[in-house]
């Protein structure tokens, strides 16, 4: 498992230390990042701990020097718990003039605006890294055949066998990507999942800014998230999902007050709108999309298992797209590139845009697999493609089909389109 983490991971982490002071790593709880970021330290200050963080505090206060005088990369984890740290670190690097001298992770963004303005203020001594659970390729249950980046070269052909079935994607999504159930017997493995939502609704929801709130209201909104990955789905839906699942219901600001603790926490990410020139004057939809961080967060919410995906494969659908996107924003991530959305106002949408730093760009949809799906996908791309005006931006460089199960990734004649099981992709 390490190996592959340190493929995409560690060789981020290493970049962005030769480039600025301080590296700060962000992600949801159990996804790794102190694990990670142990590899390259040389030396740690675990604040989680009540003791360390009280002493440390005391430290800070009389003699900053000495209280960051580790040897660099020096790891500070759960920095945000000590709020006068972030300006001890930036006064430290411009102090010292000299690359790679901390690395700070969190599970949760600072609340109050005052500590969000020192974050700014960390703008030239700073890099920031974002964290997800696990891909299949860092997991090992890709093969990663097929490369992302080579995609972007548009080669002729690619031709990967894949090993993994439908059953194998549905374990998949229920088990996720959290590090702790790599490798565990499948029940175990399932069951870590369910005790990160446990953990969310009936603790980390509240410590993120301190406000109290029901874990059964917070059980209930991410219930009714669940039901809607991948959609662009307003408040007000959300809101009419929960009068229609429960006997109790809360207003929108509950709603809003609530969603924005769970992306302070890094439990939903959503997704971005794309906005590209095009041919026509078609309004393009801006409205986020909805997704859970990792896709087992859905599944734990609503008590599914894989044997209930197999046996509702349409529900399974929405599923393994929150799989694949988050392994795209993985793989995105290590190309300089990040994954958008894209939907107009006459209904064509494209589930994925990878857009990269220099402007080349892939089209992406993400099915379950067979023929008709796949030709649906391949109109869909095909469509946008034709909208696209090519004279105020660079053409896509690929197009591609996700897909969970296929024996094999290949590129169709007809149109150029690749067509990729998730068991083959890597970075």
């Amino acid at each position: 498992m390490k190996d592959y983490r340190q493929r995409i991971m560690d060789k981020l982490l290493a970049k962005k230390l030769m480039s600025k002071g301080a590296v700060l790593i962000e992600g949801p709880k159990w996804c790794g990042k102190t694990t990670t970021a142990e590899e390259i330290a040389a030396s740690k200050l675990m604040l989680s701990r009540s003791d360390v963080k009280e002493n440390f505090k005391s430290l800070l206060e009389i003699d900053s020097d000495q209280a960051l005088a580790g040897n660099p990369p020096m790891l500070i984890d759960e920095w945000q718990t000590v709020p006068k740290l972030w300006d001890a670190v930036r006064y430290t690097i411009d102090h010292r003039r000299e690359m790679g001298q901390f690395i700070l992770t969190g599970s949760a963004v600072p609340d109050t605006n005052a500590e969000k303005e020192r974050i700014h203020s960390g703008t030239g001594r700073f890099a920031w890294l974002t964290m997800r659970p696990m891909t299949l390729f860092e997991s090992g249950e890709s093969n990663g055949k097929v490369s992302l980046s080579e995609l972007f070269n548009t080669p002729e052909k690619i031709l990967a066998k894949n090993d993994l079935t439908l059953k194998d994607i549905s374990f998949l999504i229920c088990r996720g990507g959290w590090p702790m159930s790599i490798g565990l017997p499948e029940d175990i493995a399932l069951e870590q999942a369910f005790d990160y939502y446990e953990a969310v609704t009936k603790e980390d929801i509240t410590k993120v800014d301190g406000v109290k709130r029901t874990s059964e209201r917070v059980q209930r909104l991410m219930r009714a998230y669940a039901r809607h990955q991948g959609t662009q789905v307003s408040i007000a839906t959300i809101k009419d999902d929960l009068k229609n699942n429960d006997t109790t219901t809360l207003d929108d600001n509950t709603i809003n007050s609530y969603l924005e603790a769970l992306r302070k926490i890094f439990v939903i990410e959503d997704m971005p709108a794309w906005n590209p020139n095009l041919r026509s004057k078609t309004a393009i939809r801006t409205s986020d999309t909805r997704y859970f961080v990792d896709p087992s967060i859905a599944t734990a919410a609503l008590g599914l298992g894989p044997n209930d995906l197999v046996n509702d494969l349409n529900t399974m659908g929405f599923f393994f797209e929150t799989l694949c996107v988050r392994d795209l924003r993985v793989f995105a991530e290590s190309l300089n590139g990040k994954v958008y959305h894209y939907r107009d106002k006459r209904g064509l949408e494209c589930d994925a845009v990878i857009h990269l730093r220099n402007g080349e760009y892939g089209l992406v949809e993400i099915k379950i697999g067979g023929e008709t799906l796949i030709n649906e996908g391949a109109e869909t791309l095909n469509k946008l493609e034709k909208q696209i005006d090519i004279t105020r931006m660079k053409a896509p460089a690929f197009k591609m089909i996700l897909i969970a199960v296929g024996q094999y990734a290949y590129r169709r004649k007809e149109d150029g389109i690749y067509v990729v099981p998730i068991g083959t992709l890597k970075d």
